[in-house]
């Protein structure tokens, strides 16, 4: 593909690459920016210009703007205001957590995982290993869940974290984190989720849950990349991962973004808003996903059980054809899907998460994501159902010549 000039305008760049029958499935890597969030952090950039630090009246406007989005990002959560940090992002918030928990804790400090997690957690605990921490990585059932007893056989008086992902970003599949979070806090284990994937997808109620620190990303839901946000509990222990300044009340210091903060709490009160009926919405048109690729192809796989995943994601297995292939094969049509986590883009190894729940190799390397949202409509399934077919039969065409 021809790389534009980086000189030209935004508007330009997007039009050298979108057509008008273009469809975009690939909302779990990241969703385009809701127009509540474009208006919050256009009237930010354009009438707030303090440092929230400053004590003067521009700053005073800064932190107003900043403490508003901190109760939109809250009450998306069902938690007080108080208890979120914003951060860059969730890989900032996990790394966070996980270097908290093991500091001080000394050499053998134990830290349980699970085998499905996104690679800002299990790069990090292995790093963590590296240096002198006990890890155990828990295998996940068929249908990608986590035991729960399981989960608690693996706890022990040396645990200082148990960390498990809410919804998993490949395959969508939503893990018992009410039941885990209970079973970590009856003994006395902190409990972290990496929440990204469920915020603005399912009713969270975090306030109402064992759950001592939680990760999120604002990009996700249709708010600004390079902002997120860390859950801490009242209570919780908290160590910043960075020095330098007593900003977010010490807990993570440097200058807040303030723009990018207002677009976050704008797209979780906007996503909140439509939350209920998003999801039926989103729960149909995968289910007519679906029931077309199944009738035209019937050999492919769902992976995640429909009952334990999130409504707006569908993964599946076409046998006989590569991932990647498919994916670029679907490109050319317009058509954007992905293989896996998008930070993990180009990789050439099969998905860790499909290996974890038992797909063969071949198979998990055939896999492709369908990830819907708001721009997604009845007419856009019936472009990809007409498409995927002939798309899946050329790739493996090539594929066996």
């Amino acid at each position: 593909m021809r790389i534009p000039n980086p000189g030209y305008p935004a508007s330009k760049l997007a039009s050298l690459y979108l057509r008008m029958n273009d469809v975009y499935l690939d909302y779990n890597a990241t969703a385009p920016l809701r127009p509540e969030a474009l208006r919050a952090i256009g009237d930010v950039l354009a009438n707030v210009h303090g440092n929230p630090s400053s004590t003067h009246a521009f700053g005073a406007a800064a932190r107003a703007a900043l403490a508003r989005a901190r109760k939109q990002v809250a009450d998306a959560l069902g938690v007080a205001a108080e208890t979120i940090v914003f951060t860059s992002g969730a890989t900032e918030a996990n790394n966070t957590v996980l270097r908290q928990a093991a500091r001080g804790a000394g050499r053998g400090a134990h830290l349980v995982t699970c085998a499905t997690e996104h690679p800002s957690v299990l790069e990090e605990v292995r790093a963590l290993e590296s240096e002198g921490c006990r890890v155990t990585i828990l295998p996940v059932e068929r249908d990608g869940r986590l035991d729960a007893g399981r989960f608690e056989a693996a706890l022990t008086p040396e645990t200082r974290l148990a960390s498990v992902m809410w919804a998993n970003n490949e395959t969508g599949v939503i893990q018992p984190i009410a039941e885990l979070a209970a079973r970590a806090a009856a003994r006395g284990v902190p409990f972290h989720t990496d929440a990204v994937q469920a915020l603005g997808k399912l009713p969270l109620a975090l306030g109402a849950l064992p759950v001592d620190c939680a990760s999120f990303s604002a990009h996700k839901l249709g708010g600004p990349k390079g902002i997120g946000a860390l859950y801490l509990r009242r209570g919780a222990r908290h160590a910043p991962l960075f020095r330098g300044g007593s900003q977010e009340a010490g807990r993570r210091p440097g200058t807040e973004n303030v723009p990018g903060a207002a677009g976050f709490g704008a797209a979780c009160q906007a996503a909140c808003a439509e939350l209920a009926q998003s999801e039926a919405r989103h729960a149909r048109l995968r289910e007519r996903l679906w029931d077309g690729i199944h009738a035209a192809l019937p050999d492919a796989r769902r992976n995640g059980a429909r009952e334990h995943t999130l409504a707006h994601t569908l993964n599946v297995s076409f046998a006989g054809a590569s991932g990647e292939a498919l994916v670029e094969a679907l490109d050319l049509e317009g058509i954007a899907v992905a293989t896996g986590a998008a930070c993990h883009a180009g990789s050439t190894e099969p998905s860790h998460v499909l290996e974890a729940m038992g797909v063969p190799r071949e198979l998990g390397a055939s896999a492709i994501r369908f990830s819907l949202g708001p721009g997604v409509d009845e007419a856009a399934i019936a472009r990809v159902l007409e498409l995927l077919p002939r798309v899946v039969a050329r790739v493996r065409g090539a594929r066996a010549a």
